[in-house]
């Protein structure tokens, strides 16, 4: 089976435990992140979607939602799944952080497993990243079964995008020594959107640091999309001058932001 056969597989396992735990309550189910890009990579990618509901969903709704899904995460990539369950007037009438009614990614794998109640009971509240989400759902995303994008998703507004973007970057200069090639590629495609309102993948990112960040930065950049291609082992980064990349990208990244204040 092809990775292009594994992942509509797993998409449509996906589709049909939304449908079959949610029913009427669900709105649809929408696909962001690197699969709505088109650089999805079975080794290096999670599983982004959002999960829209019409009401308040109750507690044996989503305990039923997160046993199907533990089911499939076992045939999902290594990264796994990250969704999260929102409301269709948080869509429609968007307020920054907007809040969520469940979550789950890899970093609950262990405890979700140990007790998916305790964990449905948990995993509700605020979230800062669901802005960067949403306007990544109505720039390129898809939905998997329901409305369309355009009718579910109204624009979030510039201001929340940005701050869910600086929101992501705040450790950035600590960050960059453990998961360089995420933090290097995220530092490109966040100056590009401050610069020109570009909505980038993390590859797309790179890509525009080549063309538009110095010389000096090239080799780094280069280094970083390979990691990402896995055409190179990601440990061969740490040769490069890492945290001076951050602290120069950051300073760029502070400029325009101060720039395009109000």
């Amino acid at each position: 089976m092809t990775m292009d056969e594994r992942l509509d597989k797993l998409l449509s396992g996906v589709r049909d435990a939304c449908v079959n735990a949610l029913g009427d309550v669900l709105t649809g189910v929408y696909v962001h992140g690197s699969i709505a890009f088109g650089c999805f990579t079975w080794e290096k990618s999670d599983v982004d979607f959002l999960i829209v509901v019409n009401r308040a969903v109750s507690l044996e709704e989503k305990v039923s939602l997160m046993q199907a899904l533990i089911e499939l995460d076992e045939d999902a990539p290594p990264k796994g799944f990250e969704m999260s369950v929102v409301q269709l007037s948080v869509c429609r009438e968007f307020t920054h952080p907007a809040p969520y009614e469940l979550h789950y990614s890899n970093a609950y794998y262990d405890s979700c497993r140990k007790d998916v109640r305790a964990h449905c009971e948990r995993l509700h509240g605020f979230d800062p990243d669901l802005a960067a989400h949403f306007t990544v759902v109505r720039a390129v995303g898809f939905a998997l079964c329901g409305k369309p994008v355009e009718e579910v998703f109204a624009p979030v507004p510039r201001e929340d995008y940005i701050d869910s973007l600086m929101y992501d970057i705040a450790s950035a200069k600590t960050d960059i020594e453990e998961n360089a090639v995420y933090v290097i590629l995220n530092l490109c495609r966040i100056l590009a959107y401050l610069s020109e309102g570009c909505v980038l993948s993390k590859r797309q990112g790179g890509e525009w640091g080549l063309i538009h960040l110095p010389d000096a930065n090239h080799a780094l950049l280069q280094a970083a999309l390979d990691a990402y291609a896995d055409r190179i082992d990601a440990a061969r980064l740490s040769v490069y001058p890492l945290s001076g990349f951050a602290e120069d990208m950051l300073r760029r990244i502070s400029a325009y932001h101060a720039l395009r204040q109000p």
